[in-house]
């Protein structure tokens, strides 16, 4: 199982960007929310989704991250430099934690959702999901909780997309805020 930080250091394209997160204790989300603004990358990645490219990370772009501390998902909204989000990718998750860098982490559980301002839900990776059951990367507990909260965010948080947005505007201008007080 592949630890993520989420000072997205895998992303070895990014040369240079500009992070801020906390922890957050609201009655509307517990957990970390953070955002990377994208500045210099070696080049912009783009990503085919449902036969359209998306350039997900290039200079300009930002990266909203919400970490609810009870849930078993990492949510990352894609956006413009404005803000308008150009997908949402959620990491289904076993476990999550803070480092002694203070930087949270997250075990990833191989299964994603990529969710477009649509509404439309791609569940992606199934392969790499049931691959790792299949070579005991993961449990079965494991493979279950995957399917279980990806089951539960479509039915869920998921099913109404102008309320997701709207969740997902209020965590830009909360974390947005919190910055300009720093």
């Amino acid at each position: 199982m592949k630890r993520s930080n989420l000072s997205y250091q895998e992303w070895k394209c990014i040369l240079q960007k500009k992070s801020y997160g906390r922890q957050v204790e609201e009655s509307w989300f517990e957990g970390y929310i953070g955002l990377i603004h994208i500045g210099r990358v070696t080049k912009p990645q783009v990503w085919n989704c449902n036969g359209k490219d998306i350039t997900v990370c290039k200079r300009g772009r930002r990266w909203l991250t919400l970490l609810p501390r009870e849930g078993h998902y990492c949510i990352t909204a894609m956006m413009n430099r404005w803000g308008k989000v150009l997908l949402w990718y959620i990491d289904m998750i076993a476990a999550q934690g803070v480092g002694e860098d203070g930087i949270p982490w997250f075990d990833d559980l191989y299964l994603d959702l990529v969710v477009f301002p649509d509404g439309r839900i791609h569940v992606d990776d199934m392969d790499e999901l049931e691959e790792a059951l299949a070579e005991g990367d993961i449990t079965r507990e494991q493979y279950e909780l995957a399917l279980h909260t990806a089951e539960e965010l479509q039915t869920g948080l998921l099913s109404d997309v102008t309320a997701f947005k709207a969740f997902t505007r209020k965590a830009l201008r909360y974390i947005c805020k919190e910055k300009s007080r720093v």
